[in-house]
C-alpha cells in the first residue's frame, strides 16, 4: 500500500508494542498507520530458520500475569503454545546450582557456600543504613552480603549489562532481582528449598518460536487495519511542530498523535531538539550484544531451559536451549541454542567458536565438539538500557518535551527501560488509549 498523506495516529515500530497499539486503535475505530523500518513485523521478537533449526533473537519467553493479556496472546497464537515450568541453573565453580543463586548455594564448594551464607547473615542482621544504597553494587552487598555479591551478583551483572554494577543505579532492580527471605537462604544453603523463586518460574512459549506471536497479531488485525501496516518504511525526519513524518523520496505523512516504540535515542535523532533535550539525549546509554545461534546434530545433554554463567573464564554469561522450550525448534534428534557473549567487542568466530564449544561440552549441553553442526554470529544493537546515574535526570528532561509534542514514546526501548514481553503489550495498549484520548482533547 502507498504511504498515506495523513493519519490520525502514526505508529513507529511493528514490534509487540506497536502491534498492540494497532489492535487497540482498530478496536476503537481510530484511523492509524503503522510504519516499520524492517521488511517484517516483530522487532526483536522474530524467529529465524535454517536447515530445519529455529532460532529467536535469544530467549523470548511469555510471563503473563494479566488475565486479559493472556487471553489475547492465546487467541493470537491460536492456542499453539507450550506451558513450561522453568528449569534454569547457575553454573559456577564447576558445578550446577539452582536459580536464583542467592537462595540456592547448596552444592557449591563448602568454602564458597559458607562464605555466601555467612555474608548474607551479616548483611541481614546489620542495622538499616541512614540512606538506601545508591548503586547496584551497594544494593547487592547490602541485601545479599559480600559472598553472594562477589561470587555471582557483581560478576554476572557486569557480564550481562556490559558495565560494572557500581555504574548502575539501584532503582531499577526491585522487580527483577529476587530478594529471598532469611528462611529461603538458610534452606537453600542446606538443600531444602522446595519451590522455584523469582518472577519467571512459569512461562508460555509458542511451539514454533516467538516469531509466531507478532505474525499472529498481524493476521488478527481487521483487513482494513492490516492494510495500514507499512513495512520497509521508516521516516528520515520528524517535524514535531508541524506533526509530519518525512520519508525518503520526499513523501510526507501528517499525523495528530504519534506513538513510537523505536529506541528513544534513535527517535530523538530524527527531531530538531532544544539544547537541553539534546544534552539529555546524549546522556542516554545502552549496550549492544553479540550472541551465537548454535545448531547441534545431537539432543541437548540435559533438560535445562537456560543457564547463568558468572565466571569470566567462560566466554558466555547465559546459554539457553530453544529445543528444550519446544521440540519443534530443531529437527528430530537435534537441538538449538542461543549463546550470549560477555565481551561487547566484535568477536572473531574462528577463534571464539572452539572456546564456546568447549564451554558447552563442559556444561553438558553438547555431548562432544563433533555434535556442533553450525553456529551463526548475531548482533543486537539495543540489548539493554543502562540505568546509570544520569538515567532519571535525562528522562526528566526528555519526557516533558515529547509529551508536549503529542509523542508517546513507549515500549522497552521507546520507554527506555528494562521490561518483559507482557509489559510491551501493556505499553502498547496504554499508548493507544492516550493517543485516542488526545484526538478528542
Amino acid at each position: 500500500m502507498p504511504l498515506p498523506p495523513r493519519t490520525d495516529v502514526a505508529i513507529l515500530g511493528a514490534g509487540l508494542t506497536g502491534l498492540a497499539a494497532a489492535h487497540r486503535l482498530a478496536q476503537k475505530g481510530v484511523d492509524f498507520a503503522l510504519f516499520e523500518r524492517l521488511p517484517q513485523v516483530g522487532g526483536h521478537a522474530i524467529t529465524l530458520t535454517e536447515q530445519g533449526y529455529r532460532f529467536d533473537r535469544t530467549g523470548h519467553l511469555l510471563h503473563l500475569r494479566d488475565p486479559e493479556v493472556r487471553a489475547e496472546v492465546l487467541g493470537w497464537l491460536g492456542g499453539d503454545v507450550v506451558e513450561v515450568a522453568r528449569r534454569s541453573r547457575v553454573y559456577s565453580h564447576g558445578v550446577y546450582t539452582r536459580y536464583p543463586y542467592q537462595a540456592n548455594t547448596f552444592g557449591l564448594p563448602p568454602e564458597v557456600a559458607g562464605e555466601c551464607l555467612l555474608g548474607f547473615l551479616r548483611a541481614h542482621f546489620q542495622p538499616e543504613p541512614a540512606e538506601p544504597p545508591r548503586d547496584f553494587e551497594a544494593y547487592c552487598r547490602r541485601h545479599f552480603g559480600d559472598g553472594i555479591s562477589d561470587h555471582f551478583m557483581i560478576p554476572y551483572n557486569q557480564r550481562l549489562w556490559g558495565v560494572h554494577p557500581r555504574e548502575i543505579t539501584a532503582a531499577w532492580c526491585q522487580r527483577f532481582v529476587p530478594l529471598p527471605k532469611l528462611e529461603d537462604v538458610v534452606a537453600g544453603a542446606v538443600g531444602m528449598n522446595d519451590r522455584e523463586l523469582g518472577y519467571n518460574a512459569h512461562f508460555l512459549y509458542p511451539r514454533l518460536g516467538i516469531g509466531e506471536l507478532p505474525r499472529g497479531m498481524l493476521e488478527a488485525l481487521p483487513t482494513q487495519a492490516r492494510e495500514q501496516v507499512h513495512l520497509s518504511a521508516s521516516p528520515v525526519a520528524i517535524d514535531v511542530a508541524r506533526r509530519e513524518l518525512h520519508f525518503e523520496g520526499g513523501h510526507v505523512t501528517r499525523y495528530q498523535q504519534l506513538i513510537s516504540s523505536a529506541p528513544l535515542n534513535r527517535l530523538l535523532s530524527l527531531m530538531e531538539l532544544p539544547a537541553e533535550v539534546q544534552r539529555a539525549k546524549e546522556l542516554l546509554r545502552c549496550t549492544h550484544l553479540y550472541y551465537l545461534d548454535v545448531a547441534s546434530s545431537a539432543p541437548c545433554g540435559n533438560d535445562l531451559h537456560w543457564v547463568y554463567v558468572p565466571e569470566a573464564r567462560l566466554p558466555f554469561y547465559r546459554v539457553g536451549c530453544y529445543s528444550n522450550f519446544s521440540e519443534e525448534m530443531a529437527p528430530p534428534g537435534g537441538s538449538s541454542y542461543y549463546v550470549e557473549l560477555a565481551d561487547r567487542s566484535e568477536p572473531d568466530l574462528a577463534t571464539l567458536l572452539p572456546e564456546v564449544t568447549a564451554g558447552l561440552v563442559e556444561l553438558g549441553l553438547l555431548p562432544s565438539a563433533e555434535a556442533l553442526r553450525f553456529a551463526r554470529l548475531r548482533r543486537i544493537d539495543h540489548a539493554y538500557v543502562i540505568y546509570d546515574h544520569h538515567y532519571y535526570p535525562a528522562l526528566e528532561v526528555i519526557r516533558p518535551f515529547l509529551e508536549a509534542a503529542q509523542v508517546h514514546s513507549t515500549g522497552r526501548y521507546g520507554g527506555w527501560n528494562y521490561s518483559s514481553m507482557e509489559d510491551a503489550l501493556l505499553f502498547g495498549r496504554e499508548a493507544a488509549r492516550a493517543a485516542a484520548a488526545g484526538l478528542t482533547a
